[in-house]
């Protein structure tokens, strides 16, 4: 029995698992506050005890799990909120930013392709018998699969 007990102690935690032991920390609070809101002499203090004793081992169970849980959380987000700022707004600002690169790169794609076509013109303009070619090159860039770069669709 204590070798089962030790393999499950080392079997690695599931965040579904700490979800789960959160909640029901929120609920032993939740009864707790209904006990104490409805307190009723001795009965209800021998409950708030039960209530109590409950919540700790909740919380020790919690905090052992948690503690083990495998989490990748970026260490820029941790100073974040040790100077207390708020991790949402981090998290705005990095999709603002990652936004503002996309922009910036859909620009110089867009440039390149303009180059390409103005590039197609003046070489079939100069060389009219290399238009079959150029054509080619120009179809063969149009039919290339695309690439997701951040969420933005380019040619290869």
């Amino acid at each position: 029995m204590a070798h089962v007990s030790l393999a499950k102690r080392m079997a690695p935690i599931s965040v579904d698992r700490v979800d789960a032991q959160i909640k029901d920390v929120i609920q032993d609070l939740f009864q707790i506050q209904s006990a104490t809101h409805g307190y009723a002499g001795p009965q209800t203090q021998q409950e708030l005890v039960r209530l109590i004793t409950r919540l700790v081992g909740s919380l020790s169970t919690l905090s052992k799990d948690a503690s083990t849980l495998q989490t990748r959380i970026p260490p820029e987000i941790i100073d974040y909120v040790d100077e207390g700022r708020n991790p949402d707004i981090y998290t705005r600002e990095f999709v603002e930013l990652v936004q503002k690169g996309n922009q910036y790169l859909k620009g110089k794609s867009d440039a390149f392709i303009g180059f390409r076509d103005a590039l197609a013109d003046e070489i079939t303009k100069a060389w009219p018998d290399m238009k079959k070619d150029v054509e080619n090159v120009l179809q063969d860039k149009a039919a290339a699969p695309t690439v997701q770069l951040n969420g933005t669709s380019t040619r290869k």
